[in-house]
């Protein structure tokens, strides 16, 4: 796969990892989490992206909004950090950094839940990938977000979210992979999330790390290559990047 990238001038920017910290042996995450780290440093990425899914019920038909969500207890938390901080060392050790995906459905959800998360985790270690639509989603504001965890951020998912759908989630009962579908996501510009202050935050404090646009649609009711060059022409408006 490298080569193939190479030829084209590209390379990985980030891969999702699933840790299983609350549904599988602790070893079995972390000799995953090794694997995965192997590939990506092979093909030269530099960036992780984990997210506890042992307990997560972004995919099941459940409401995403309703009271399944998982919530820790203490033994719970400090599970999640000892296992965040052993592959943040691991990552660190091969010259890679592990960033943690904040997602909907999940037990860090929240700015509650971030804060608390950072706060158990080491900050030589663990990071933040800050993503704007799972904030917005979830009843944050992402500026808030950003300018409260801006030292920890090192990786950015750039989302917008249409209110028009976002206020249908929670009456209607959608799960998350229903919300998606429905078209909750957009990307940046077509949806009611004010970018503008988000990125004068990460142009004036210096930020230096990749803003990925992820706007998970349903391909059958948007195009993506029209919406990626949407997406392309608003951050070069608004950035002139």
């Amino acid at each position: 796969l490298k080569p193939m990238l190479d030829i084209r001038g590209m390379r990985i920017a980030n891969q999702w990892f699933s840790s299983l910290l609350f549904s599988e042996p602790y070893d079995v995450t972390i000799d995953n989490f090794k694997a995965q780290l192997e590939f990506l440093d092979a093909m030269g990425a530099k960036i992780i992206g984990a997210s506890e899914q042992g307990n997560s019920i972004q995919g099941k038909d459940v409401p995403v909004l309703g009271d399944q969500k998982p919530v820790l207890n203490d033994e719970q938390w400090e599970l999640l950090a000892k296992g965040m901080n052993e592959m943040g060392k691991i990552a660190y050790d091969k010259g890679m950094t592990l960033t943690y995906h904040h997602h909907m459905g999940t037990c860090v959800q929240t700015i509650a839940e971030t804060e608390k998360f950072l706060e158990m985790t080491d900050p030589e270690l663990v990071f933040l990938l800050y993503d704007t639509g799972h904030f917005y989603f979830s009843g944050e504001d992402p500026l808030e977000a950003l300018e409260k965890f801006y030292p920890r951020v090192r990786h950015v998912h750039l989302k917008d979210v249409r209110d028009e759908v976002l206020t249908r989630v929670k009456p209607e009962n959608m799960s998350f992979l229903e919300a998606v579908r429905e078209g909750v996501y957009t990307v940046p510009g077509d949806g009611n999330i004010n970018f503008d202050p988000i990125f004068e935050i990460l142009s004036d404090r210096g930020y230096e790390g990749w803003m990925i646009v992820e706007a998970e649609q349903d391909p059958a009711k948007a195009n993506p290559f029209e919406y990626a060059l949407k997406a392309r022409d608003f951050i070069r408006e608004k950035t002139g990047l």
